[in-house]
């Protein structure tokens, strides 16, 4: 009888369910006053959205509000699926082992991430909550894509509950070399996790390629290209059968296996790279707007004229290299190389984690530096830097990708910045200048770029003049070879790409 129950819960499910932290909604409050709901402008709502209203599709998150429990309801073609979280779990998932431990860990530890067993313990409770929701929606034999390092457990807790669906895993971030990840208490625990995925995808081939070490070292699963052969049955350091996730083996190394298995013996996940990209056709449709485009010419007024606009657009975190961008340009202006007046820098700082201490005391080091930079070189009718602490709609965005003629991202670990991506679909007339951090995903892609290392101040600020001063139809050249690329790939084919892949499976 309770078969038969589950049979029918799961033939009335959907056929593709997307899990992430947040649901593809954000709240908004009316000018009566009243609440609704609005889809998220990003790129990976933009791209599943219409997959998921032409095959009945769910939505599985957080809808953004602590101590809240609200129930399934549908919004433009979607099915969404709140989870709850309390105001600890908060604290202690999200802002504690997401962000203050593996965020950091897996950023190259340009932060010291931070291990604590509650936190630990709250991640793995919710990502148990996530996986049972997607359990409960997702239709006989329906695809479900997790998304990001929020909840690398849940593949494997789904597989434990549905192991009749298609389960794919996306991580958004990078994921660090073998030494840096042995750093984690729990590593078994998250590699099990993710190796519950039939598909793990990935920013970058070097990504994919720290994933499998990982693997191969901690595990000891053979591995064969993409291909890692998972066993159906793990053995613990004590030498018991375990299934595919459970507790943390925290001592030894697991032997390398120099053979393929028995047949019947394991189950293959694929790990390998999927760049991620964009909304190109929102960006160019915005940027040929006439609207915009006088936009971005008064913005280059308000700025009082330069013949230089340098742009930085960053979410305010220690990872993005904005105090190295501001030190290149502080010590460009000493040296006269540039001057205020000629050359302006336009630093956007998205807030970010506000409630996260080392993001309070890294925005009061930004604003100091600031301060002191504009207090030495501004003049009466121009500033040094134009620092503003904001989200800005995307029309405003791409005004201001208009008005710059250098874009820096100089992160100094990033996933793909897609930022660096909107800047090339805004240049319609191939004008502009790229300067973009090797350590960021999308140096992998745009090449025509002005490639830097963002430590290196040297050639961070020899790359700021040569953008000034580059020859026109060299910027042009360059500009038309980074369009090419991101026009044709952008975020619908790379969520196609991925689909494709896991339903060949």
């Amino acid at each position: 009888m309770a078969a038969d129950a589950a049979e029918t819960e799961y033939t009335q499910g959907y056929d593709f369910v997307v899990v992430a932290n947040r649901l593809a909604v954000n709240r908004i409050t009316q000018e009566d006053g009243t609440e609704d709901w609005q889809r998220s402008p990003g790129g990976l709502v933009t791209a599943l959205a219409p997959i998921m209203a032409a095959s009945e599709g769910a939505w599985v998150g957080w809808h953004g509000a602590p101590d809240e429990t609200l129930e399934p309801f549908d919004h433009e073609g979607m099915h969404l699926h709140p989870v709850p979280l309390s105001e600890q779990e908060v604290e202690f998932y999200y802002e504690g082992f997401s962000n203050g431990t593996l965020w950091p860990l897996y950023h190259d530890v340009i932060a010291r991430p931070l291990f604590h067993r509650r936190w630990w313990d709250a991640y793995r409770r919710v990502n148990q909550r996530f996986a049972e929701a997607a359990a409960q929606v997702a239709a006989r034999g329906a695809t479900v894509w997790v998304q990001d390092y929020q909840l690398q457990l849940v593949p494997q807790m789904l597989r434990d509950l549905r192991p009749d669906v298609k389960i794919g895993f996306f991580n958004h971030i990078p994921f660090p070399p073998p030494g840096l990840f042995a750093q984690l208490p729990w590593r078994h625990s998250v590699l099990r996790g993710l190796l519950g995925a039939d598909l793990i995808g990935f920013q970058r081939d070097s990504d994919a390629r720290n994933f499998q070490r990982a693997v191969r070292h901690r595990l000891g699963h053979y591995i064969k290209a993409d291909q890692i052969y998972v066993p159906l049955q793990e053995e613990d350091d004590a030498g018991s059968q375990i299934p595919g996730f459970s507790a943390d083996p925290s001592r030894g190394t697991a032997p390398r296996q120099l053979s393929a298995p028995a047949p019947g013996s394991h189950r293959v996940a694929e790990a390998r790279a999927f760049p991620i990209s964009i909304d190109t056709d929102t960006i160019v449709d915005l940027a040929g707007r006439e609207d915009i485009i006088a936009r971005s010419k008064e913005i280059r007024e308000e700025l009082g004229n330069p013949e230089t606009v340098f742009l930085g657009v960053d979410r305010l975190d220690y990872t993005k290299g904005i105090r190295h961008r501001m030190k290149a340009y502080e010590e460009l202006l000493h040296d006269g190389d540039l001057e205020v007046g000629q050359a302006c820098l336009v630093q956007i700082a998205s807030p970010s984690r506000e409630g996260v201490e080392s993001y309070q005391r890294l925005r009061d080091e930004i604003e100091l530096t600031v301060g002191r930079i504009n207090g030495e070189f501004d003049t009466m009718g121009h500033t040094a830097i134009r620092y503003l602490h904001h989200s800005y709609p995307i029309e405003e965005m791409v005004a201001l990708y208009l008005a710059a003629d250098v874009m820096l991202v100089t992160a100094l670990r990033d996933g793909m910045n897609l930022v660096a991506k909107e800047y090339v679909a805004a240049r319609k007339d191939a004008t502009g200048v790229l300067v973009l951090s090797e350590f960021t995903g999308a140096a992998d892609q745009l090449r025509q770029a002005l490639l830097i290392n963002p430590h290196d101040i040297d050639e961070l600020k020899a790359a700021m003049v040569k953008a000034a001063q580059i020859d026109p139809d060299d910027a042009k050249k360059r500009m038309r070879s980074l369009r090419r690329q991101v026009v044709s790939h952008n975020v619908k084919r790379w969520a196609q790409d991925f689909l494709d892949r896991l339903h060949h499976l």
